[in-house]
């Protein structure tokens, strides 16, 4: 499987690199993404411009990337995912609202969900 990892301040831009999310790359990039070392403590922007196709498990895999940090009390966001696959996983997991067309926009969500919360811990 081949992708890129840009690591910033607050955020890790994992960057998929391949037209298809099968079965067979799903675990790969399940695998990938949790042993970033940077993500224990930093948000994490899933940039899925490459992607064109996805299976069940494909799917599965994005939700479990997502859904990871935010049990860890960090925000995640799917970034460039097409329109169809896009339409597909937010009915699949609607609690999956980070699905942003642009990077940009994906670190301004997760940049903006980290001021929420260090506001509420101010409080």
């Amino acid at each position: 499987m081949q992708f890129k990892i840009d690591t910033k301040e607050k955020i890790v831009l994992f960057r998929l690199e391949e037209p298809e999310l099968n079965a067979n790359l799903a675990a790969e990039l399940e695998k990938a993404v949790f042993e970033i070392p940077d993500l224990e403590d930093k948000n994490l922007v899933l940039d899925l411009h490459s992607v064109q196709s996805a299976d069940e498990k494909g799917l599965k895999a994005i939700f479990a990337v997502y859904n990871r940090q935010y049990e860890r009390g960090l925000s995640a966001a799917v970034a460039q995912l097409r329109a169809p696959l896009s339409a597909v996983l937010s009915e699949k997991y609607p609690e999956m609202l980070n699905i942003v067309p642009t990077e940009s926009e994906a670190i301004d969500m997760v940049m903006m969900e980290d001021l929420e919360r260090e506001l509420d811990l101010g409080e």
